[in-house]
């Protein structure tokens, strides 16, 4: 086991609040097994082997990790948030669709800049420490108004799809660039895997199917709904212009 900050500190806190925000609210068994899976991925990415190879060698694990933080894991704890507790935070600017995406395309494109990364690579106790909490912050952002937002589904389907097409091209860019991006991993000594091109388009490749899975998934879920509502409206409308 390789336990580091975001382990022992990062998924207990994490457990904690779920807890205490479950307490004396109605949370369904499906919210808590989705908050208990957010931080069981929180810690298995940084208690596992992963965690050594992400900060030693491979860009494919740093990215597996930081895909758990920004999107994977906020979209579980969200989950668990019980609609009373969510209906307290109405209305905080910071989970505003026009506010949340932003910031949290912001917060993926910023920590990605070739210098950003290398230099918090090298600053694993410190600065790689921030960055990681900003992905889950932002991650949490981007999705409670999918999850608690009081918009229409079409309106939530939309914004799915805009995540989509704004984060993906940081995928692409890493799968089709012929040169090694991050001097931290392009110099990684290697006893083993892939060289450090056929890594940046693994991790490219993997980000960007990731990205098409989770977002498309979800965007499926609220276009259908936006559809079924739509054609019930429809067959409403008929039926009382049938007995008008």
């Amino acid at each position: 086991m390789h336990p580091s900050a975001e382990a022992v500190g990062l998924a207990p806190a994490l457990a904690i609040g779920i807890v205490v925000g479950a307490r004396g609210a109605r949370n369904s068994r499906a919210r808590l097994a989705a908050g208990a899976l957010g931080v069981a991925l929180v810690f298995a990415a940084f208690v596992t082997e992963l965690e050594p190879l992400a900060n030693h060698t491979f860009l494919w694990a740093h990215l597996l990790q930081n895909v758990v933080l920004a999107e994977w894991a906020p979209a579980l704890l969200v989950l668990a948030v019980p609609s009373a507790v969510a209906a307290r935070a109405h209305g905080f600017p910071l989970f505003r669709p026009l506010v949340a995406l932003p910031l949290w395309l912001v917060t993926y494109f910023a920590w990605h800049l070739p210098w950003v990364y290398d230099f918090a690579l090298r600053r694993p106790h410190s600065l790689l420490h921030v960055e990681h909490l900003t992905y889950l912050l932002a991650g949490i952002c981007l999705w409670w108004p999918v999850v608690h937002g009081r918009h229409s589904a079409g309106a939530k389907a939309a914004y799915l799809f805009g995540a989509f097409v704004l984060a993906s091209p940081l995928g692409l860019v890493l799968a089709l660039f012929p040169r090694p991006v991050y001097s931290f991993y392009a110099h990684a000594p290697r006893t083993w895997g892939p060289s450090a091109e056929s890594d940046q388009q693994i991790a490219g490749v993997t980000m960007a199917a990731e990205e098409a899975l989770v977002f498309f998934a979800v965007f499926a879920l609220y276009l259908s709904r936006f559809l079924r509502d739509e054609q019930a409206v429809g067959a409403f409308d008929e039926l009382r212009a049938t007995r008008g």
